[in-house]
């Protein structure tokens, strides 16, 4: 599913709605004597992995971009095994620090596929001050992703088919295979117009891309705050490189133990929590379209997804909207709980009016689709390249169907979105990328692991497992609703994490605030 960015983006929904377009944050302006000189910047001197020398020895060269901001530009080795393989471009953003500087600190806000330089500039808005005077602030698209050499797949118009599309469940072997055809058109495009990269934007891959910016940046070890996906980067990384962990945040965690099919059954499972306690405050107020009790409640919006799929709703536009894309805008306002409003205007307009004009604009927010059919990102293309090269479940049709039921049960409301993702990745040109990190990362320095306890995407289970797998960390738990929580919380998670990355100071383990 989507990222920290989407979380933070949903909480402006409401606004959106109104003025027909996303609210954006304005960016940070930084006093010019607060900022330091662009220009080159010198590494630590490490010469990295045999043959790769020239990657960690080389030098920056940051730009001015916009409002003290600065921009670059490094390289990185197509594949991390083979030096001669050619190289890709990694973009990178930060804001400098502006107090007395003690090293850098690199976000990424999850995805997989959401941009790294697009999240910093956000993320400059809620990350504690005492942490922006210490660090300069950097984000970086990973491989495959943004303005890093990206993945791409197919058009606009063939992709805006493909999330539109509907499918019924499977009459056997044809209907499977219909499905399947599908997700192979997309992995055949991916091949087209990606080439080898495809191939190499796995995890790992970028976890060593990220120990290279380290180097080059100039951190003996890594400081770093991860979100969503990003606490599998960080994770990954830390099992890669224990030695070179600095203090790291994981926030909104996913738990690196499970397998792909345990992934997909547990966050449907979320988002079914998530919904329910939507129901639950929205049938509190005196508005809510959905009558009876939260069960009653869970019912109405199944049946409206099950409307739209056999009959999709009409819209202000020449579109309509189907089963999946009102999936799609009501999951969008589940990652933070400021959103809720806006869902049950959305929801209040297809009830009462039998129209899908405001869940069509979410769907599309959550896909970056602008208005003229475009997208603003490769978020989709990357989400699936990275997620078919780190894991993938199993297409047996009886295993498929045996999930299915499952997901019925377990999530009747939500469920059946997340049933037969097995097929995404069953005919991707590249196999799954051997593990090759330790998922205790043995010897690494603490690790501060946050979850939230009703978290849909990234559910507070999948925390509690990360913060058991990885030998040095600790669990702070935020007792919330929403997508993570440093920086949409409350001071008890934010003046841990702050202390934390400016002094080193580790939370208790156990923290609940």
């Amino acid at each position: 599913m989507k990222s920290r960015r989407a979380a933070l983006a949903a909480s402006s929904l409401a606004l959106a709605l109104v003025v027909g377009a996303c609210s954006v944050p304005p960016k940070v302006q930084t006093p010019a004597d607060a900022v330091a000189s662009a220009g080159a910047q010198e590494g630590t001197g490490e010469t990295g992995p045999e043959g790769f020398e020239d990657f960690y020895g080389q030098t920056l060269a940051w730009e001015d971009c916009e409002g003290g901001w600065e921009c670059t530009t490094a390289r990185a080795p197509l594949s991390w095994d083979d030096p001669g393989a050619g190289e890709i471009g990694i973009a990178l953003k930060r804001l400098p620090a502006s107090g007395d500087r003690i090293g850098s600190l690199l976000t990424n806000p999850g995805g997989p596929g959401a941009s790294g330089v697009d999240f910093v500039g956000d993320a400059a808005q809620f990350i504690g001050e005492p942490v922006k005077a210490a660090y300069d602030l950097v984000g970086f698209d990973p491989r495959g992703v943004g303005q890093s050499d990206p993945v791409a797949c197919l058009d606009d118009a063939a992709k805006d088919e493909a999330l539109s599309t509907e499918y019924d469940v499977p009459d056997g072997e044809a209907g499977l295979e219909e499905r399947r055809a599908a997700y192979r058109e997309w992995a055949e495009a991916c091949a087209e117009n990606t080439g080898d990269l495809l191939g190499h934007v796995d995890t790992q891959s970028a976890a060593r891309d990220m120990d290279m910016l380290r180097a080059v940046l100039g951190d003996e070890t890594l400081a770093y705050l991860g979100y969503s996906y990003g606490t599998q980067l960080g994770a990954t990384y830390a099992g890669l490189f224990p030695d070179k962990v600095g203090r790291l945040v994981l926030d909104g965690a996913i738990d690196v133990t499970l397998s792909a099919g345990e992934t997909s059954e547990q966050q449907a499972v979320g988002f079914e929590n998530a919904l329910r306690a939507y129901v639950e405050d929205c049938q509190a107020g005196a508005s809510c379209p959905l009558g009876g009790d939260v069960d009653e409640g869970m019912r109405q919006v199944r049946a409206l997804l099950d409307a739209a799929k056999a009959n999709p709703l009409p819209t202000s536009s020449d579109r309509r909207l189907t089963s999946t894309l009102a999936f799609y805008g009501i999951a969008v306002t589940l990652y933070n709980d400021q959103s809720w409003p806006v869902l049950t205007q959305a929801l209040t307009e297809a009830l009462d009016q039998g129209t899908g004009t405001a869940l069509l604009y979410l769907a599309d927010f959550y896909n970056d689709r602008n208005p003229d059919g475009s997208f603003a990102t490769n978020s989709t293309e990357a989400f699936r390249a990275v997620g078919c090269l780190d894991g993938r479940q199993d297409p047996d049709p009886a295993t498929m169907e045996e999930q299915r039921e499952r997901l019925e049960v377990e999530a009747p409301t939500m469920g059946s979105f997340f049933a037969y993702g097995a097929l995404t990745c069953a005919d991707w040109p590249y196999p799954v990328v051997d593990q090759e990190f330790d998922v205790h990362a043995t010897g690494a320095a603490p690790v501060v692991v946050i979850g939230t306890t009703n978290d849909p995407a990234t559910p507070y289970v999948w925390s509690e497992g990360l913060a058991k797998a990885l030998d040095s960390a600790v669990l702070v738990t935020w007792e919330g609703e929403g997508h993570t929580a440093y920086g949409r919380s409350n001071a008890c998670v934010g003046d841990a994490v702050d202390a934390y990355l400016v002094d080193g100071t580790v939370p208790e383990d156990g923290l609940t605030c």
